[in-house]
């Protein structure tokens, strides 16, 4: 074995190193790369968001055939003889008819219906044309139309392990091109869905087949920037994202009939597919795959375009590696091949310390997941105008992402994220039992707690990667990302939960789980000042201390194990 060990172990090559040192960390080159992620964030935020316009409820009143003619109008003046007048958005009953014989000229008096009888609608009267809840006959159905987002967002957390498999196997860039491609053409063709069960099937397809797109750029811009920037440049991530939400509600604003909001949002996504020829590979990917070829030629063009020199000591390093794997590897390549994939789950296994990792972080996750839009979708719910309530709460989480990003250089990630935990529950709580009445001060709480669960959500992102070894990193920060998605899918039905048992209960809800969340954070180890893991024994020995031999010596067990 230890034969075996010696022909296939690679040369190691500090890439944080050669960024901070000689190839620049963010530089013109990563600042290129940043422009064009930044592209597909925003494409991708409209894609992902677009289903609460195209799918929202509109006002609705049942038809009235003893009063309507063909051409109905919205708000008669005799509409309250026929509807309850205290009736929600969604009216959904009428007055029954009395027998009464009544002067014809009198179109439609109250005497013609008896008012202590309710019936539900037979058919709808529309205030608009606007969303699907007209075209596919869905004025009163909140189960089919709450449903679309519910299994848009399923189709994310099918998307994340297959994103995962593309980027870990076969590079970050062909991820990213995969999911654009399909988000464009799949979002596009709805355009022409004619029936709700074609409108649904294309959310949930083009969600699994196109919604990896941020955990892409997300990866690809974190293995590209050198440590200095990496908070920065995942929060800048966030921010594109928020800032993507904004747009998409102005859009929607100037564009609210759905068909052609859909053909707005998605014909000009279809300029991603140049990315495969302009964007560049991630080179901590060649590395972890043994790419040594590659890797000396991207990073000598990092460096020229940062205005930079690789020195002659790197190239001597990546000539020997490059040499290295040509003479000892190449004829082993088919075993590591084999072994790559199948074992991932039986070598975290052999390190415990990641191994607990994957058992805490998606409980993180889900927790912030169904936080975060659970309190959107609640602020949202808001009366006044749609279109403004929603780009409120969007502008809210920017300022909670940056002042995340300065705490985490200042404090680290572990407290950033214990404080924005327990200061949301406090929130939650604070909420739960505050006097009916207290409006101004009910408002500032819950702006409070959007503002720390924001503060999470970019901190558990970069704290998330660094946990990981750069060889296994997407697949296990899918594997987190994932699981958090069944938060975002529990995040719409809250208001159901709060009107099937106590008004309260969404809230007792996120500010059990964030409590708890926060106390498991103290199970991992902080990663400020540390280099991202380029193996799964480096990223065990987070937050250890050892002696040189002992790192020598689990280096050689973690490679056999690794074999």
């Amino acid at each position: 074995m230890g034969a075996d060990v010696k022909e296939i172990v690679r040369p190691k090559i500090d890439i944080d190193a050669i960024l901070v040192n000689e190839a620049g960390q963010f530089g013109k080159f990563q600042v290129r790369m940043y422009l064009l992620v930044l592209v597909a964030v925003l494409f991708h935020t409209w894609a992902s968001v677009e289903y609460v316009f195209t799918t929202t409820r509109m006002k609705t009143r049942c038809l009235i055939p003893e009063c309507d003619n063909d051409q109905p109008e919205w708000s008669p003046d005799w509409i309250y003889n026929a509807i309850p007048p205290t009736a929600p958005t969604n009216n959904c009953y009428r007055f029954a008819n009395t027998s009464t014989v009544l002067d014809s000229s009198d179109t439609c008096p109250s005497g013609l219906f008896d008012t202590t009888t309710l019936l539900p609608c037979e058919e709808y009267v529309y205030e608009n044309t606007n969303t699907v809840v007209y075209d596919f006959g869905l004025a009163c159905d909140e189960w089919r139309r709450s449903l679309i987002g519910v299994l848009r967002t399923a189709g994310t957390l099918v998307a994340l392990p297959i994103t995962g498999y593309i980027s870990d196997r076969w590079g970050r860039r062909v991820a990213l091109v995969f999911n654009c491609f399909n988000t464009a053409w799949l979002g596009f063709t709805r355009y022409w869905a004619q029936t709700y069960i074609g409108f649904v099937l294309s959310e949930f397809i083009e969600a699994v087949f196109g919604s990896g797109i941020f955990s892409c750029c997300y990866i690809l811009m974190m293995e590209s920037v050198g440590p200095k920037y990496r908070v920065a440049a995942g929060a800048s991530m966030n921010t594109f994202f928020a800032l993507g939400e904004i747009t998409m509600g102005f859009l929607a604003w100037c564009v609210p009939d759905w068909r052609q909001l859909t053909l707005t949002i998605y014909a000009p996504q279809i300029i991603t597919l140049t990315y495969y020829f302009i964007i560049s590979e991630s080179v901590r990917w060649y590395v972890s795959k043994g790419r040594y070829k590659e890797t000396e030629e991207l990073l000598k063009k990092i460096a020229k375009v940062n205005g930079k020199e690789l020195s002659e000591k790197t190239m001597e390093q990546l000539r020997d590696a490059k040499l290295y794997k040509d003479e000892n590897v190449k004829s082993t390549e088919t075993e590591i091949k084999a072994a790559d994939e199948p074992c991932l789950i039986l070598l975290v296994f052999r390190h415990k310390r990641v191994l607990l990792r994957c058992i805490v972080s998606p409980i993180w996750w889900i927790t912030t997941t169904f936080t975060f839009y659970g309190l959107s979708i609640n602020a949202v719910n808001m009366s006044g105008n749609r279109y403004v309530n929603y780009i409120a709460v969007a502008f809210m989480e920017i300022p909670g992402y940056w002042l995340a990003v300065f705490l985490m250089g200042k404090i680290g990630r572990k407290p950033v994220l214990v404080a924005g935990f327990w200061i949301c529950a406090a929130c939650q709580m604070a909420y739960v039992f505050m006097p009916k009445g207290m409006y101004t001060v009910s408002l500032v709480v819950y702006l409070v707690a959007k503002f720390c669960i924001a503060m999470v959500i970019v901190t558990v992102y970069v704290y998330t990667v660094e946990l990981y070894p750069t060889r296994y990193r997407h697949r296990l920060f899918a594997f987190s990302s994932m699981m958090g998605r069944v938060g975002t899918i529990l995040a719409p039905i809250t208001p159901a939960f709060g009107a099937q048992w106590f008004e309260e209960l969404p809230f007792v809800l996120f500010g059990s789980m964030a409590l708890l969340s926060g106390l498991l954070i103290f199970l991992t180890p902080e990663t400020l000042g540390t280099k991202l893991s380029d193996t799964l024994q480096e990223a065990n020995d987070l937050g250890r201390k050892k002696t040189k031999n002992q790192m020598n010596s689990e280096e050689i067990n973690n490679n056999q194990n690794e074999i």
